[in-house]
């Protein structure tokens, strides 16, 4: 049996908790043999949502099988809150000097960092608070616009939902990547995803204007990125004329609606083949008739990023 065992900091994210402990207590319900337990340096923990928790106050016993997750919590600054006492950071070194896995979510990061676990190790945590993980411990490497990092069984997630592609991975790696997809489906959750995807998907880094009429062009393009849609029925939708909708929808989001769809399309093909798809499948998949076209998105993106 193995034992996963939450440390909880006052004013916690209930979802940078409640994901991964719902991907584990799944997992039991497979069969797969966890149980989960909760602990903290007091016994009543509020969160930032308002719902007090309940928690233990001993740390327990651990052996190398078992893991540690830290989530994350609300504060202006990481040093601002989840302040946590000697004994407890010596408890994570122990685990991890120990062999065992300790795992943040979000600003969890910084617990591991006062515990000497992120010097000399690539990690992660949420994006608002990057540049702050980086200041602090300079010894570690901050790894930008990723879900989750993985270094010498010291595991960050950028924090949220991504913590619960962190415990899918953990999952994948102990039982296999079928395993990880059974309580992936059981969630209702998109399959898991690679720990270096960027942070906000193509549909969140273009939605951030005010235009109502270019939000319900981009729903409606997110929703049948696959299928083939002309400009005119794009255009219906908006409510303007197809000159208008291609300037007003290029100021807002910089792209033209045939790149933004394209977008979408390549971000899901790329998914596809870091799970062991063929150019071929990914291509007709995502809606591309002809394979060549997903190999030039792919190239194209590949010289802007270099």
């Amino acid at each position: 049996m193995t034992r996963v065992v939450f440390l909880l900091v006052p004013n916690l994210h209930l979802l940078d908790l409640a994901g991964p402990a719902q991907v584990f207590s799944t997992a039991a319900d497979h069969g797969l043999g966890y149980e989960s337990a909760y602990v903290a340096e007091q016994e009543d923990i509020p969160t930032a949502q308002g719902l007090a928790l309940r928690a233990g106050t001993v740390l327990p016993a651990l052996s190398a099988d078992d893991l540690i997750v830290v989530p994350g919590w609300r504060s202006p600054t990481l040093r601002a809150n989840g302040a946590l006492g000697p004994g407890t950071l010596e408890w994570l070194r122990a685990h991890h000097a120990g062999g065992g896995t300790v795992a943040s979510v979000c600003a969890g990061a910084d617990a591991l960092g006062r515990a000497g676990l992120l010097d000399g190790r690539r990690c992660t945590t949420h994006h608002d608070v990057q540049d702050e993980l980086a200041r602090d411990y300079p010894l570690a490497t901050v790894v930008r616009d990723v879900l989750y990092v993985v270094d010498d069984r010291v595991v960050s997630s950028a924090g949220i939902a991504s913590g619960i592609d962190l415990a899918l991975h953990l999952l994948a790696v102990r039982h296999g990547p079928g395993a990880a997809a059974r309580v992936a489906r059981q969630m209702v959750v998109y399959a898991r995803r690679n720990g270096d995807e960027r942070q906000a998907s193509a549909m969140l880094r273009h939605r951030a204007h005010l235009s109502d009429a270019v939000h319900r062009v981009q729903d409606l393009i997110d929703a049948r990125f696959t299928s083939h849609l002309a400009l005119a029925e794009l255009a219906a939708a908006s409510g303007l004329s197809e000159r208008t909708l291609t300037r007003r929808f290029t100021a807002s989001t910089g792209l033209t609606p045939l790149r933004y769809q394209h977008e979408l399309r390549l971000e899901r093909a790329e998914h596809l083949l870091s799970h062991g798809a063929t150019v071929e499948a990914a291509a007709h998949a995502v809606g591309f008739a002809d394979p060549r076209m997903l190999r030039r998105l792919r190239a194209r993106a590949t010289k802007v990023g270099a």
